[in-house]
């Protein structure tokens, strides 16, 4: 435990360095969380609720959505590709330490400073500007949280498995785009799952992407309560543990298949 830890240590301050990044991705969130908001004010000022979802809940969801943006961090994530391409990844597999426990607690760690300096900030901001909503139950805080870290996890397995693909094409990037056009519309990034049509919401359902977001989301704007909310974070644990054997497979089959240098 304490070499991932360490690991997880090392993830947050590797990102903590890019402080004016971390102001742009900020000011960025925080202008297409104005964006999106008002789209959502000029729908409800036709409807008054959409599936249970009020304005105030909306424009939670739109600022707290835009903070886990880069926690989840689906767009664009391929370092494990890039080390199977140069070759690096042979060197990595022979060190003594699991491999993609090694990716997922830097992963963890990396998700921690996003989410404290790149998604508190836009959703203060939003809240400056907008009513938003704030969970009644202080056990809802704890929740969320547990919440929180299942969803990075779900969506590093989901990441860890599109960089393995590149044990078997030659570019990942048309992958990479596909799986994050797919995520960020399944997830409920673009729009909470509750405004699809109901035939459509209940196939999502089914499927892992909405483990890390849309579950967040009802636990934080307590949609569930008491045993539907632990039965939420049921659902997800068992989506982390599916797609980290997954990925496990997966590296299995493409480690046995990896060639560096004619060897």
């Amino acid at each position: 435990m304490r070499l991932w830890w360490e690991v997880a240590r090392r993830g947050f301050r590797r990102y903590a360095t890019y402080r004016g990044a971390t102001f742009a991705g900020v000011f960025t969130n925080s202008v297409f969380g104005f964006i999106r908001a008002y789209v959502y004010l000029a729908l409800f000022a036709v409807v008054r609720h959409i599936n249970g979802y009020t304005v105030s809940d909306t424009l939670t969801y739109t600022f707290l959505s835009q903070g886990m943006l880069m926690p989840l961090f689906i767009w664009g994530w391929s370092e494990i590709a890039d080390t199977v391409y140069s070759g690096q990844i042979a060197t990595d597999l022979y060190r003594p330490f699991d491999y993609e426990t090694y990716w997922l607690s830097q992963d963890l760690g990396r998700a921690t400073y996003h989410a404290i300096l790149r998604g508190i900030p836009p959703f203060v901001v939003g809240a400056v500007f907008f009513t938003l909503r704030l969970p009644h139950d202080p056990e809802t805080w704890l929740l969320f949280c547990v919440s929180f870290y299942l969803a990075v996890a779900v969506s590093f397995a989901l990441r860890f498995m599109v960089n393995l693909s590149a044990f078997w094409i030659i570019d990942v990037r048309g992958v990479m785009g596909l799986s994050a056009s797919v995520w960020t519309l399944l997830s409920g990034f673009t729009i909470p799952i509750a405004f699809f049509p109901e035939t459509l919401r209940h196939i999502i359902d089914f499927t892992p992407f909405v483990a890390m977001l849309e579950m967040p989301m009802n636990i934080f704007l307590e949609r569930v309560h008491g045993v539907a909310a632990l039965q939420t974070l049921g659902v997800q644990l068992f989506w982390v543990v599916a797609l980290l054997t997954a990925g496990r497979i997966m590296l299995k089959a493409g480690s046995q298949k990896l060639v560096v240098q004619g060897g």
